[in-house]
């Protein structure tokens, strides 16, 4: 029975690593990107996010709750998993070791993001291009929020393949050396367009180079 709820566990684990908060990654960097057409793109994008019906009650439950589960069961997979060399072999065991730092590292950037931006608009700052600028016009905060664009894109995408096989729906060695193709596609791309927009932010000149 324990077995069993494992299982279950690290199914619903993965399931919501990918939906909803996988495609919340998505959507927030397709929306940060809109900086690179200009602050009002930006701006315009930004509070129609901001604007949305049943807004908070959607952030709770698609984005809160969800994300809260994940952390909290990805910080028990990180303290009590071990590798397996003769499962996945080394190269998918240094991918796993990654994904469990690029977590825990995610878990402090994503706190310091929501409180720079999400709890300071609740008392009273505006969350808009203005903002983002000046925040990463401080080298350190630069370094940080590429550090963890980067971070986000790599836990995603590789999760991706995670997912895959927790599901059963890459079983072969063949379909799973695919589906790290795949990752490592979606990796480039979205860390293409985190990057981006956050150049977009410091210098539009620098996101259209």
């Amino acid at each position: 029975m324990p077995q069993n709820q494992e299982f279950m566990n690290r199914r619903l684990h993965s399931l919501l690593g990918v939906i909803p908060v996988g495609a919340f990654l998505i959507q927030h960097l397709i929306v940060n990107h809109f900086a690179v057409y200009g602050a009002s793109s930006f701006n315009t994008a930004a509070n129609f996010m901001e604007s949305l019906p049943f807004r908070y009650a959607l952030e709770i439950f698609l984005i809160f709750l969800p994300l809260m589960y994940h952390a909290i069961y990805g910080i028990y997979i990180t303290f009590t998993g071990k590798n397996n060399t003769r499962m996945f072999g080394f190269f998918r065991n240094v991918m796993f070791l990654i994904q469990r730092i690029t977590g825990i590292f995610l878990l402090i950037f994503i706190s310091w993001h929501v409180w720079e931006t999400r709890i300071q608009a609740q008392f009273g700052a505006e969350v808009n291009y203005d903002m983002m600028a000046d925040i990463l016009s401080s080298p350190f905060m630069l370094v940080f929020y590429f550090a963890g664009v980067l971070a986000a894109t790599f836990h995603f995408s590789n999760g991706l393949w995670s997912f895959a096989v927790t599901w059963g729906i890459t079983v072969s060695p063949r379909s799973q050396q695919i589906m790290t193709y795949v990752s490592l596609g979606v990796f480039i791309v979205l860390s293409f367009i985190g990057v981006r927009a956050i150049l977009a932010f410091i210098d539009p000149g620098l996101a259209n180079m």
